[in-house]
């Protein structure tokens, strides 16, 4: 797993790009002038990372990007991708205070985020490991303008697909494309033509008879869109019998308590938006050392 994880943080993000985000993430805080960072001044500090509510870890690579962009040294004490419980130190950051506090903000926002994503697609790959699955589980394109790579990137750490990333990973046919083109055969018609052979077409589909209209138009993936469970294995039947090699995937109203009822034969893929909407974040904070000592903040009891 940390192999993997390891390959995936190398190519997943393009650097160039992972700095001018971390530069916008730091400019929407401090548009002008730090006051704070005037109080504290120049002075050389180390601050401890503390996680603080279980979770899995996910977002290291954006966490130190900040700090680095800030002159600030990160040494991190845990993989990307471990499960930890609290309260403990997970890494150590040294740097001149103002530029501490200048970036802890932001970075624990991208830590915090990205780890309770991590933790719930955890969940969802232990619940699929379990039943026994051999689909995919997936994250959707509800994410947060300006996030996504965080938020992707998250789900990977986590075990579960991605998605498309964007409008131009895969041509996704919706209600709304299909209500303006006249028809879902005329819609993937259009769409092959656009997309050539290199991108695959989804359709969203309210009923079997519309899943069985795209498949036979020539989509690659049809889309049984807020199917309840009991619904499911007739219109994975019924379809793959004529197009056994098309990819199904169930959406819509699937959580954490239902999703085992879509971990069924016929369905290709399950995806949920929840995985980047619904999620609880994972709590840290950053704390500067006082004269060597370890401030853990311990709730008073």
């Amino acid at each position: 797993m940390r192999t993997y994880v390891r390959k995936m943080r190398a190519a997943f993000y393009y650097a160039v790009t992972l700095k001018h985000m971390v530069r916008e993430w730091l400019k929407e805080d401090t548009p002008n002038f730090d006051y704070g960072g005037f109080v504290v001044g120049e002075k050389e500090e180390t601050a401890l990372l503390l996680i603080k509510s279980p979770g899995v870890v996910a977002g290291k690579p954006f966490f130190d990007a900040i700090f680095k962009e800030l002159d600030c040294v990160v040494s991190w004490e845990c993989e990307e991708g471990d499960f930890l419980e609290p309260i403990q130190c997970i890494a150590i950051v040294t740097g001149k205070v103002r530029q501490l506090l200048l970036g802890e903000r932001v970075a624990l926002n991208c830590l915090s985020r990205a780890s309770g994503i991590a933790s719930l697609a955890r969940q969802l790959a232990k619940i699929k490991e379990a039943k026994g699955w051999k689909g995919e589980i997936a994250g959707t394109r509800k994410t947060t303008p300006g996030f996504r790579l965080v938020e992707k990137y998250a789900l990977l750490v986590g075990s579960v697909s991605t998605h498309r990333h964007d409008l131009s990973s895969m041509i996704m046919l919706k209600d709304n494309h299909i209500w303006t083109s006249g028809s879902i055969t005329q819609a993937v018609k259009d769409a092959k033509i656009v997309g050539g052979f290199s991108l695959k077409v989804e359709v969203e589909c309210r009923s079997t008879e519309e899943a069985l209209e795209a498949a036979e138009a020539g989509c690659d993936i049809v889309m049984l869109d807020n199917f309840s469970p009991a619904a499911i294995p007739d219109a994975t039947k019924r379809i793959k019998a004529s197009y056994p090699n098309i990819l199904i995937e169930a959406s819509g109203g699937i959580n954490e308590e239902t999703i085992q009822q879509y971990l069924v034969p016929g369905v290709d893929i399950v995806s949920l938006s929840r995985l980047t909407q619904g999620y609880d974040v994972v709590d840290f904070s950053l704390k500067i050392q006082k004269n060597g000592v370890d401030p853990r903040n311990l709730p008073v009891k």
